[in-house]
């Protein structure tokens, strides 16, 4: 009996053709084979498209930037042709009682402050309706330099243009407020209203002591022997002080004799009616800081006999906080640009 052969499978060692090709397998390969031979400069190309890429976003951002802007713009025309059609113009023809209100602190930049103020009231005076002014004051003071301007100006429209002023006192009319109230003919006031306060100050603060305790050393240089005066974190000396209450007494007299000019013969002067206190305003009518109980309504209606209100108070309105806040954000980038511009140094 003869034995069955074996097939002969092949020696995979000695004929590597013969061995079976796996095919999950992958071939193996190095980078440089991978690379195309044929692709000299692939570096340029990729640069030029991370160029072209950053190109591209720039415009973009530069486009949305435009399409902001011009869409605050459009919001700030709207905006003006709005409150336009909701201001009623004045029909000069129509008798009026003109209203300007002080209202809040008397300070530069302000609604309450001379520029605001002296505008209102020129407009208020040339307006041929306008059959009186009425100062409506609720305000407790401010700077004597802007109540002064005011002041100085009510009376040179009063001589031009020979029309009233009242003064409406609502809640306070305290120190640089009275200070141009009494540039009015005749003060009204509520029994419960705060007047007076005719005085000035300066304050601040002193932290030597402090500085002190702490170990902290001042090192303040000046040229001019004065020039550190009132600096807050060095000790104060007497001649400073005395140098500042002088100051302070000049002006107080100024304040004075404002007052005894706008009052005359009806105020009724006390030892304290100068001395910076305050008084309701039953108590001011007593002692002549002020005339009468009345408010803006019964002035118009019974003084004035024009009951008709024209506010010519210069106020700012919602288009101009919107100007404003787009013009500090124009600003803004423009300082940004600036500062990321090349520059020698």
């Amino acid at each position: 009996m003869s034995t069955p052969e074996t097939p002969d499978t092949g020696n995979f060692e000695n004929n590597p053709a013969a061995a079976p090709v796996q095919p999950d397998q992958p071939a193996t390969k190095s980078i440089a084979d991978a690379a195309p031979a044929s692709a000299p400069g692939w570096e340029r190309a990729t640069l030029e498209k991370l160029a072209f890429a950053a190109l591209e976003e720039q415009k973009t951002q530069r486009r949305w930037k435009l399409y902001t802007r011009l869409a605050w713009f459009a919001l700030i025309l709207i905006t003006v042709w709005a409150v336009a059609l909701r201001t009623p113009s004045a029909d000069k023809s129509k008798p009026h009682t003109a209203v300007v209100e002080i209202r809040g602190e008397i300070a530069a930049g302000t609604e309450a402050g001379a520029e605001a103020i002296v505008a209102a009231l020129r407009s208020a005076f040339e307006d041929e309706g306008a059959r009186a002014i009425v100062l409506l004051i609720n305000s407790p003071g401010g700077s004597p330099v802007q109540a002064g301007i005011i002041n100085d100006e009510i009376r040179r429209l009063k001589a031009i243009h020979k029309k009233p002023v009242y003064a409406v006192v609502e809640e306070m009319c305290a120190s640089a407020a009275y200070y141009i109230a009494v540039a009015a003919d005749t003060i009204y006031v509520d029994k419960a209203s705060i007047v007076g306060s005719i005085g000035v100050l300066m304050d601040g603060f002193g932290f030597t002591g402090l500085m002190e305790k702490l170990g902290v050393e001042r090192r303040l240089m000046t040229a001019g022997e004065n020039k550190g005066f009132l600096d807050p974190f060095s000790p104060q000396s007497e001649k400073h002080r005395a140098l500042a209450q002088v100051m302070l007494d000049q002006i107080h007299a100024q304040f004075i004799d404002v007052v005894k000019k706008g009052r005359g013969k009806r105020l009724k002067e006390t030892p304290e009616t100068f001395s910076g206190l305050f008084w309701s305003g039953q108590q001011a009518v007593e002692n002549g800081l002020v005339d009468k109980f009345g408010n803006l309504d019964y002035v118009a209606r019974e003084v004035v006999k024009a009951e008709d209100l024209v506010d010519y108070t210069r106020r700012e309105n919602v288009a101009e906080r919107l100007a404003k806040r787009f013009g500090a954000a124009v600003g803004e980038g423009a300082v940004r640009a600036m500062k990321s511009a090349p520059s020698l140094r």
